[in-house]
């Protein structure tokens, strides 16, 4: 695909009319999730269908096929079932529970807020979640601003912040795995290149959470916990860092998991199986979204949709840093859009990967980039999911919450200063750009 190539606007209808139901039932009806969005992405494949006389029906069928039936998105849907599935039997023996106990026996009593943001972190990034890390701190953040005067809204955003931490990093996490899958790269070389740019946000949020509730102290209640059901986290993290396929490792996570909880009695057999079903089936939605998306922009593409939305984001471009910038531009206006941060990388990653390859950005930067933006829009959203749930648990408005939402901000700046900086610096023969078949191989 040729940057330089105009292309044609009348074939990004599609987008439009998929913007039009989602965002407008939203305004409509106030909530954003009363139009189902695959729905939503099914009507504007089938707007895509329809275009383009030029083409035989036959043919644009074939091509929106061969898009959504991409090795690269079927290898991304097997992971999500996989990631879904270790998670729930992880969450189903307790490991959630037995994880939040042990952590919040340790947090010092005038430093919960504090620990509140570091154990989301860490929830999150073992269970790839934020929505699930959300469930099971909010209602703890409820309790403490209770016996406190911390404003509940920081309670909330100190919780969606560390959710959001691990959701941008966590090796199971989707947009981890959408990030890393549209840009032909490692999870483990991206998880570095993206810990390294977040980290200053999360060490300066952990100061300002501290400073603003010093002080403040509330009785918690010490709960048992097991050392033995957090090991299943701790050795997904380990291994996949040592970079162990990532099918063996959410494989023995799942394993692992399954026998810990048979052996303390937590399952019997079908139960573990059941939670296997029921893992794999929470990652329904969202695997069906990024093969019916994948064929909606194929047929986009060939219809010209691609090559001018690539034209207008880059026109500007001069650098790789005005290159880094539209990548981060396309997806935190694609998350603005569909208020889902795994769909907008889903749906910006092919357009991020071709600007990528013509400004010699390393891909580890790109998926990098797509994640901190796509989270960073995500944390602030007033309509989006977590905002929503959060703010649902605490019976607080989803707006209040902003004021405190200082690691979704932060992590847009800790972006924008390492576009600036030009930070990370590659050697030329690191760059981590791969073939196909090489990623194949590497799954």
């Amino acid at each position: 695909m040729s940057l330089d190539n105009k292309g044609n606007p009348w074939a990004l209808a599609p987008f439009i009319v998929f913007l039009i139901l989602f965002i407008g039932s939203g305004v409509i009806t106030k909530d954003f999730y009363t139009f189902p969005v695959i729905v939503a992405i099914a009507f504007a494949s089938a707007t895509a269908l329809a275009m383009n006389r030029k083409e035989t029906f036959n043919h644009k069928v074939e091509i929106f096929c061969k898009g959504a039936g991409d090795s690269n998105i079927m290898l991304m849907v097997v992971i999500f079932l996989l990631a879904g599935a270790f998670s729930e039997v992880a969450n189903g023996m307790g490991a959630v529970e037995s994880t939040v106990n042990l952590a919040l026996s340790v947090v010092p009593q005038n430093l919960l807020m504090v620990g509140i943001f570091i154990i989301a972190c860490f929830i999150s990034l073992s269970m790839g979640t934020s929505m699930g890390t959300i469930v099971a701190l909010a209602p703890i953040g409820v309790g403490i601003s209770g016996q406190t005067d911390i404003s509940i809204a920081l309670s909330m955003a100190a919780v969606i912040g560390g959710s959001m931490f691990g959701d941008n990093l966590s090796f199971i996490s989707d947009t981890t795995i959408a990030a890393v899958r549209t840009q032909g790269t490692k999870m483990k070389d991206k998880f570095k290149v993206n810990f390294f740019i977040v980290l200053p946000a999360a060490l300066i949020t952990c100061i300002i959470l501290g400073i603003m509730t010093m002080g403040k102290q509330a009785t918690i209640s010490e709960e048992t916990y097991s050392w033995i059901k957090i090991l299943p986290y701790l050795c997904v993290l380990v291994a996949a860092l040592a970079g162990v396929n990532v099918f063996l490792v959410l494989s023995m996570g799942i394993v692992f998991a399954g026998i810990i909880g048979l052996a303390d009695g937590s399952y019997n057999i079908m139960e573990v199986i059941q939670k296997i079903g029921d893992g794999m089936a929470g990652m329904y939605e969202i695997s069906f979204l990024a093969i019916l998306i994948a064929g909606m922009v194929s047929v986009i593409k060939n219809n010209g949709g691609i090559d001018y939305l690539l034209h207008l984001v880059t026109r500007n471009s001069k650098s790789k840093k005005s290159a880094e910038f539209s990548i981060a531009g396309l997806v935190a206006l694609t998350n603005l859009s569909t208020a889902n941060n795994t769909i907008s990388i889903i749906i910006a990653g092919p357009l991020a990967k071709n600007i990528a390859e013509k400004y010699d950005i390393d891909p580890r930067k790109s998926a990098s980039l797509l994640d901190v933006f796509a989270c960073c829009i995500q944390g602030l959203l007033p309509y989006g999911a977590q905002l929503l749930l959060a703010a649902g648990v605490a019976h607080i408005s989803p707006i209040s919450i902003l004021t405190y939402s200082y690691y979704p901000v932060l992590i847009g700046v800790c972006g924008i200063i390492a576009i600036l900086i030009g930070f990370p610096r590659f050697s030329p023969e690191k760059m981590g750009i791969k073939s196909i078949n090489d990623q194949k191989e590497e799954i």
